[in-house]
């Protein structure tokens, strides 16, 4: 094992995670080929094969179970020296490791951008998950922040809003309850909805925005794609509930409107998350003021909406 290299522990800490060779190649920004060679090369140095396939999926085997406990440690602990490096050299010049839910990857970027605007010589390392991705990186200690909607209940966590995050019904400009006001729940359960896959966090606060009437919905379609579920409303096969910071730009053109429906705009937040134990570098805590500080505003400016009174 004296020859294994870091690189080739990351590789296969990553495959095992996802028990997925192109699912690891994806997050890692490599060519599948290219990670079954560093796993391979892993495999040489432990002179054991540490993954066996049965039928189409790939599992650990006992030799792989106790590399992966010992590559997460030793990953760890270069993770532990990268961050008292960047204790040493304080905000300017040190890295921010964040990761953010889907929903955000339509501002989150500017906020980013603001930031490094800010604070000189700042390097970023930006994730996007969905919700059960994101809060796996917490848990693994892969990301030092987390930016979403629906924070954990678990006390090991710290979670902290720092921005409205409205919800609303979309339609086309086109659709018969375009401009009309105070639109009941009872007649929008009449209309087709596409919407996010159950399971997603947009479900999830749909499920808690309509509340008993959930289950009156008339679902026309699940898809996962924020792009494709406007093309679908833009089209005209139904309505949508959607994060209002999803369609800013759709709604700046004029190919959605908002629909005036009683009881709308659903209001949650956006939470900044991160493990209570966790040593966080200055970039990182300087981040995190600043999301509380001016993240609210920037938002609201990058997305150009505005809740009326």
């Amino acid at each position: 094992m004296k020859n294994a290299t870091l690189r080739q522990l990351k590789t296969f800490e990553t495959v095992a995670r996802h028990l997925s060779y192109s699912r690891a190649a994806e997050e890692l920004h490599l060519t599948q080929p290219a990670v079954s060679l560093q796993v391979k090369q892993l495999e040489e140095h432990a002179g054991l094969p540490l993954f066996e396939q049965l039928g189409k999926k790939i599992y650990l085997t006992a030799a792989g179970v106790e590399m992966l406990r010992h590559g997460r440690l030793i990953i760890q602990q270069f993770r532990e020296a990268e961050d008292a490096m960047a204790q040493l050299k304080g905000v300017s010049g040190g890295r921010l490791n964040v990761a953010v839910i889907s929903a955000g990857d339509y501002f989150f970027p500017r906020l980013l951008a603001e930031f490094q605007r800010r604070h000189e010589n700042v390097s970023l390392k930006l994730t996007v998950h969905n919700r059960e991705e994101l809060l796996r990186n917490l848990q693994d200690n892969q990301t030092d922040l987390a930016i979403m909607v629906r924070p954990p209940e678990d006390p090991g966590m710290v979670r902290r809003a720092f921005a409205p995050h409205p919800y609303v019904i979309v339609a086309s400009p086109q659709h018969p309850l375009a401009g009309k006001k105070r639109i009941p729940m009872a007649r929008l359960m009449r209309e087709p909805f596409i919407v996010r896959e159950r399971g997603s966090d947009t479900w999830n606060s749909m499920q808690e925005s309509f509340g008993d009437h959930l289950a009156q919905l008339n679902v026309a379609m699940e898809i996962k794609s924020f792009e494709t579920i406007k093309q679908a409303v833009i089209a005209g096969m139904g309505v949508s509930f959607l994060s209002v910071h999803t369609i800013s730009l759709e709604l700046q053109v004029g190919n959605l409107v908002v629909l005036d429906v009683q009881g709308f705009p659903a209001m949650l937040n956006w939470y900044v998350v991160h493990r209570q134990h966790k040593q966080l570098p200055p970039v990182a805590i300087a981040f995190e003021n600043f999301l509380m500080s001016d993240g609210a505003q920037l938002i609201e400016t990058f997305t150009r909406f505005k809740l009326k009174p």
